[in-house]
C-alpha cells in the first residue's frame, strides 16, 4: 500500500483499543499512514498534540506493548487504481482478500498485506493519442479490456500534462510505462495504475444539475421517490425491514455502468451471500456476471471497527476513478451507521467531548463531506478538444437506527445532506409488504419529470401524483374507519379504499426473489399505473351513474390488474395495454367481462 520511509523511528507511550498514542516521530502530517508495533500493523494519525502523535489502528492491537517502535510512511492512506478493480473483493484498506484468504486460511494475520492490482497480469492497452499530442489532466491516453462489461479507459494523472514522447501499444501490467509525457523540460511516466489519497476528492472540470433519474426497476423508487444520476440517498429502517434486500435489488438492476458495494461493519453471513450470489447472477444489460462491473469492499463486524471509516473513503475513491472515465458509478454502503458507531468509539478512546448519544461533535461534516462526493460531473479532459465527457456518483448508504428510532444522530444528520430518502416502515414490513418503503414519509428532492415526460409519457407526473394523492386520502379514510366503521363510508370513498388497496398490493408491493416481478422496466411501471388510474376514473363515472358499489367489486377486470406483476418483460406492455380496452368495455357494459 505504502513503502516505508528511512526515518527514525517513534515509540508507543499509550494504548486504548484502536487508538494509539506516539512520541519520537518526526515531520508527520495529519491523516499520514504509520506502520504500529512489531507486527507493523496500519494506522492513521488522526491528531498531533505538541510532542505526542495520535492514530487510529486498522487492525487488531491485543498484544502491542508499551515502547515498541512506529514508524511514518510519509504518505496518506492511498488506493491503487487501475485495470484489475472489477470483479474484485477488497477489505477497507484495498487489501485483495481472495488473495490473503488463499495464503493465511479462514481468519486473516494482522500485519499481512498484498498488492490490490496485480503486478503479473498483463494487460492489453490500446493508444488512443499519437506521439507530439499535447495532453492535459485528464485526457484519455488509451483502453484496456477490462471485463465483459467494461472498457477501462487510461487518463492521465490530474497533476500531469504536457507533451507525449512515447507512447506504446501491446500487453502490460499495471507498473510498466505506457506513456511518457514532457513537461517544463521533465520527463513524466504513466503505467496503467496510479495512486489517490482517499480522504481528498478527485478533481472534475465542472458540477452539473442531477435532472436525470437512475431507473432501478423498483416500482415505488421509480414512480414516486426517484434518485438523480449523480443524487444522493438514505435508506433508514430498523431491524427486518428490508434494508440489505434493496441494496442488493438495486445493485442488480440500477442502469448504471459500475457497482461499488461497500459493506460496511455488516453481519459476515449477509457479505457472504452476495459474494456468493454476485458472481453468478447474469446482468441483463451485458448478458456478462454482475461481478464483471462490480467491486465489492467487504468489512464485517468482526473486523476491527476503526476500519469501517477506511472501507467507506476507499469506495467512494474508487467510484470517482470510474466516475471520470466517464461512466455512471452507484455507491452503496451497508451500512453508514456502523461507520457512526467506529466514529463514536474512536472519539470516546481520545477523550473527546460528545455530543448527542455520544457521537462526535464532527458527525455532521463527516457526512456531509462523504455525500457530497457524489454528483454528475463534466469530467477533466477528454478525448479531444471538442469532446465533454460526462460522468457521476450516485450515493445511497443505509442507515440502521437502534430501535426503528429515526430522530437518533445519524438518521437526523444525514437527512440533511441527501435528496431522496426512502424512510422503511416497521408496520410494513410486518405484514409482509416489500419494499417496505413509506409513502407518507419518503420523500425525493430531485425535479426529473422533464426526463420521464419526454421518455415515458406526458402525463407522467399527473399520474404518479394522482396516485399519491389516493393513497395519502387512504390514510385519513381509515381513521375513519377505525371510529365508526366501514358502512359510514360513501360509495366513492369505498372506491378509493379498493383503489388504494390495488396500488398497494398490485402495484408496490414487489418480491425481489421472483424471476419476473424482481424488475420492473419503466415502461411495464407505468402501463400498470395508468391502468390502476383508468380504472379509478372509469368506476368514479360509473358510481356517477348511480351503480352499486357492490356491481363494482363482482367485475372480473379487478383479478386481472392484481396479475399485471406477473406479465414477462417482453409482453407486459402489449397486454396491459389490452387489459386498459377492457376496463373501457366491461365498465361500459356494467356487466361481467370474461377473460
Amino acid at each position: 500500500m505504502t513503502t516505508t520511509m528511512n526515518n527514525k523511528p517513534g515509540r508507543i507511550v499509550h494504548i486504548s483499543g484502536p487508538v494509539v498514542d506516539m512520541v519520537g516521530l518526526e515531520k508527520v502530517r495529519l491523516f499520514d499512514v504509520v506502520l504500529v508495533g512489531e507486527m507493523q500493523l496500519v494506522g492513521e494519525v488522526i491528531r498531533l498534540s505538541h510532542n505526542v502523535i495520535t492514530a487510529q489502528v486498522y487492525e487488531n492491537t491485543s498484544g502491542i506493548r508499551i515502547g515498541e517502535p512506529v514508524r511514518s510512511t510519509g504518505n496518506p492512506l492511498v488506493v491503487q487504481l487501475g485495470p484489475g478493480l472489477l470483479g474484485q473483493v477488497f477489505d477497507g484498506l484495498q487489501r485483495p482478500l481472495y488473495q490473503l484468504g488463499e495464503k493465511t486460511g479462514s481468519f486473516l494475520e494482522r500485519g499481512i498485506t498484498a498488492q490490490p492490482l496485480s503486478d503479473k497480469k498483463r494487460w492489453v492497452f490500446q493508444p488512443l493519442v499519437t506521439m507530439g499530442d499535447t495532453v492535459i489532466p485528464g485526457t484519455i491516453l488509451g483502453t484496456v479490456p477490462e471485463s465483459e462489461a467494461l472498457e477501462h479507459r487510461i487518463l492521465v494523472p490530474p497533476s500531469y500534462s504536457g507533451k507525449v514522447i512515447e507512447i506504446h501499444e501491446g500487453y502490460f501490467t499495471v507498473n510498466e510505462t505506457v506513456a511518457v509525457i514532457e513537461s517544463q523540460g521533465k520527463h513524466q511516466n504513466i503505467s496503467l495504475a496510479q495512486k489517490w489519497a482517499v480522504r481528498v476528492p478527485r478533481p472534475f472540470h465542472k458540477k452539473l444539475n442531477p435532472n436525470i433519474p437512475v431507473v432501478t426497476g423498483t416500482r415505488v423508487i421509480d414512480t414516486f421517490f426517484p434518485i438523480a444520476k449523480g443524487g444522493s440517498a438514505i435508506i433508514p429502517g430498523g431491524f427486518g425491514t428490508g434494508k440489505t434486500v434493496i441494496q442488493q435489488s438495486l445493485a442488480r438492476w440500477a442502469e448504471v455502468d459500475v457497482v461499488v458495494y461497500v459493506g460496511c461493519g455488516e453481519r459476515g453471513n449477509e457479505m457472504t451471500e452476495v459474494l456468493d450470489e454476485f458472481p453468478h447472477l447474469i446482468d441483463a444489460r451485458t448478458g456478462a456476471t454482475l461481478m464483471a462491473r462490480t467491486v465489492l469492499i467487504a468489512n464485517t463486524s468482526d473486523m476491527p471497527v476503526a476500519a469501517r471509516e477506511a472501507s467507506i473513503y476507499t469506495g467512494i475513491t474508487i467510484a470517482e476513478y470510474y466516475r471520470d472515465m466517464g461512466y455512471q458509478v452507484l455507491l452503496l454502503a451497508d451500512s453508514t451507521s456502523r461507520w457512526g458507531e467506529a466514529l463514536r468509539e474512536i472519539s470516546g478512546r481520545m477523550e473527546e467531548i460528545p455530543a448527542e448519544e455520544g457521537y462526535p461533535a464532527y458527525l455532521g461534516s463527516r457526512l456531509s463531506e462523504f455525500y457530497e462526493r457524489s454528483g454528475a460531473i463534466e469530467c477533466i479532459g477528454g478525448t479531444s478538444t471538442t469532446t465533454i465527457r460526462k460522468g457521476s456518483v450516485t450515493v445511497i448508504g443505509a442507515v440502521s437506527p437502534p430501535g426503528g428510532d429515526f430522530s437518533e444522530p445519524m438518521t437526523q444528520n444525514s437527512m440533511r445532506v441527501i435528496g431522496t430518502y426512502w424512510g422503511l416502515d416497521y408496520d410494513l414490513s410486518r405484514r409482509r409488504h416489500f419494499p417496505a418503503i413509506s409513502w407518507t414519509s419518503s420523500f425525493s428532492l430531485y425535479h426529473v419529470d422533464a426526463w420521464y415526460k419526454h421518455e415515458v409519457s406526458e402525463d407522467w407526473h399527473q399520474t404518479t401524483s394522482e396516485a399519491l394523492a389516493l393513497l395519502q386520502r387512504e390514510e385519513e379514510l381509515e381513521a375513519i374507519v377505525q371510529l365508526v366503521g366501514p358502512d359510514a363510508l360513501s360509495d366513492h370513498d369505498q372506491l378509493i379504499l379498493l383503489v388504494a388497496r390495488m396500488l398497494r398490493e398490485d402495484f408496490l408491493q414487489q418480491f425481489a426473489f421472483d424471476e419476473i416481478d424482481q424488475y420492473s422496466p419503466i415502461d411495464k411501471t407505468y402501463a400498470m399505473l395508468k391502468a390502476i388510474i383508468d380504472f379509478y376514473h372509469s368506476a368514479t363515472q360509473f358510481l356517477a351513474q348511480g351503480k352499486s358499489f357492490e356491481l363494482l367489486t363482482s367485475m372480473s377486470i379487478i383479478q386481472e390488474i392484481a396479475r399485471m406483476k406477473s406479465y414477462p418483460y417482453d409482453i407486459a406492455v402489449e397486454r396491459i395495454t389490452a387489459l386498459s380496452l377492457r376496463i373501457q368495455d366491461e365498465f361500459n357494459s356494467g356487466v361481467k367481462v370474461t377473460s
